[in-house]
């Protein structure tokens, strides 16, 4: 338990940092598309990218999810957020892993006909979120000019956010986002043993 002169000396230190919240709360007064990257070795990127799909279908905008290099595997995600039809459009154009495919030539032809569809997604003035899954790895391995991909991205309608995700962002990418994220691995199951699991990983 703690005494009156501690309360006191605590709601003090609270309400000065309430002060330093609220003017700086304050200051910020831009409202803009953003554009997101989750990146890093850890476990997480898509997923966190599709929380926030949840949360931007929650609020009644629309969003748009596009999926490079990931093959027609069936995912909670997707199953779940298929609920919201009206608001949801999931375009699944990856035909699997590199490692799987094996395939230069079949990956690069996937990833253009990916960026196609999301070309079509970035022009819209409806869409409030595009979701590029895995596109850091297309560009990664050179299946798409960078350029082309930034200049598509600048080019977007000013309030719609998009939200990349992958392993190994390239620089340029990082310079032009508004928030980068890099999910830091630490420990895995998989390094234990552990299989991917239903609910976990798909």
């Amino acid at each position: 338990m703690t005494d009156e002169a501690d309360n006191q000396r605590h709601q003090m230190k609270m309400q000065r940092r309430k002060e330093v919240q609220d003017q700086e709360v304050a200051e910020k007064t831009i409202e803009k598309g953003l554009l997101a990257i989750n990146t890093g070795p850890g476990k997480g990127k898509s997923t966190a990218a599709f929380g926030l799909a949840l949360r931007m279908l929650g609020r009644g905008k629309r969003v748009i999810v596009v999926q490079f290099i990931k093959g027609a595997w069936s995912t909670g995600e997707k199953i779940a957020l298929e609920r919201f039809d009206d608001l949801l459009e999931w375009h699944t154009l990856g035909e699997g892993f590199t490692w799987e495919t094996q395939d230069k030539g079949r990956d690069i032809a996937a990833a253009v006909r990916a960026w196609e569809v999301s070309r079509i997604a970035l022009r819209r003035e409806d869409v409030g979120l595009v979701v590029l899954d895995e596109l850091n790895i297309a560009l990664r391995y050179d299946y798409l000019p960078l350029e082309m991909v930034l200049e598509d991205l600048a080019a977007r309608p000013t309030m719609q956010h998009v939200v990349i995700t992958g392993r190994n962002a390239p620089a340029a990418l990082v310079e032009a986002a508004d928030l980068v994220t890099e999910m830091t691995l630490v420990k895995h199951h998989f390094k234990a043993g552990v299989k991917a699991q239903e609910g976990i990983e798909f």
